[in-house]
């Protein structure tokens, strides 16, 4: 067949001979393979066709595993893939605001290296009222057991919170913290995957520690690590001014809110925060007040600007004039009318 390069089946037929005493044919499967790799299959519902096939070996069915593969695929007996892990869903009642200190505390990781060599994790944890970093531990290695003893020492120094917000990281969804929210009674809340905008305060936290100390520093070990953290930890809660809390430091906050009986941070940075105004503000504020207390004269009869009380009504041309020149020219002229 090589040398004429025809078929098998073309020289049977030349010669006369039946195909099936030249070519070997496959043997029938046997039931009993079948019945028996089924129930072992069912027994064990992860096993995979190789260790189906040891199993095999050992009752006395031998085959090789092409043979057996087949037979495992033909049965529809593979293992299917399991979907996520299962994530903790936390507690359902809507999250409470944080307006007062210990109303809401947030958690996350961050991670660092000493050098190019080992890395280490830092677990966060901040008060989102006041925004006071209560924690900042540095460890190579840190278990969902490790956070609830972090947690049960702040506790013991702040008190029990409100509410505990992190995400589904496999330490806080692990058992020793879901028994710790039990035991302690605080509601856990997670937020959804791949979307730490819901969990904000904490971000802007990570933000701030990476942007002035991780990536300014270079660690050599983990106890300088630690005595790095702990100095900025101080400068971050007693030095350091936050725009949100009206410039106040955290700690100046959670005493004014303490004093207070509790308000949103909001309202700080509403009362308390410093007036820093250009001399364009301050001019444009005094001639305010001049107008409202009738000091300059009535706007022109081309103008047509509306009476002290309303808004002004520019002309189509005032508009292409910049502001700055503008507030000039009204210092200037001593009226209302803001066109040419």
């Amino acid at each position: 067949m090589r040398d004429h390069d025809i078929s098998q089946r073309r020289a049977c037929q030349l010669v006369g001979v039946d195909p099936k005493t030249v070519r070997r044919t496959r043997p029938p499967d046997c039931p009993e393979i079948h019945e028996e790799m089924k129930e072992i299959a069912g027994k064990r519902r992860r096993f995979g066709y190789r260790r189906i096939g040891i199993l095999l070996e050992r009752k006395g069915m031998l085959m090789n595993h092409k043979k057996l593969y087949r037979l495992y695929r033909e049965e529809g007996l593979s293992v299917k893939r399991r979907g996520g892990r299962k994530r903790a869903r936390g507690s359902r009642t809507p999250m409470p605001e944080a307006a007062h200190p210990n109303a809401r505390w947030s958690l996350d990781f961050l991670a660092d290296s000493f050098g190019a060599s080992r890395k280490f994790r830092i677990l966060a944890v901040i008060d989102d009222c006041c925004r006071e970093n209560l924690c900042l531990t540095a460890d190579t290695s840190i278990s969902g057991a490790r956070v609830a003893r972090e947690l049960d020492a702040l506790v013991r120094i702040y008190g029990t919170p409100a509410c505990i917000v992190s995400d589904n990281g496999t330490e806080f969804t692990s058992r020793a913290i879901l028994k710790w929210a039990d035991k302690n009674g605080v509601p856990w809340h997670y937020i959804d995957p791949g979307k730490p905008q819901q969990n904000a305060f904490i971000e802007s936290f990570n933000g701030s520690l990476r942007d002035e100390l991780l990536y300014e520093e270079i660690f050599d070990t983990l106890e300088d690590a630690r005595r790095k953290l702990a100095l900025w930890r101080y400068d971050y809660n007693a030095v350091r001014p936050h725009s949100s809390l009206g410039n106040q430091t955290p700690l100046e906050a959670r005493r004014t809110l303490e004093q207070s009986e509790g308000s949103a941070p909001g309202a700080l940075a509403q009362n308390d925060r410093p007036d820093y105004q250009s001399r364009t503000r301050k001019l444009y504020i005094r001639l305010r007040d001049q107008r409202g207390a009738g000091h300059l004269p009535s706007c022109c009869s081309s103008c047509r600007a509306p009476r002290r009380g309303r808004s002004l009504r520019l002309s189509p041309t005032s508009r292409l004039i910049p502001w700055y020149l503008r507030l000039f020219l009204l210092q200037q002229r001593g009226s209302r009318c803001l066109g040419p």
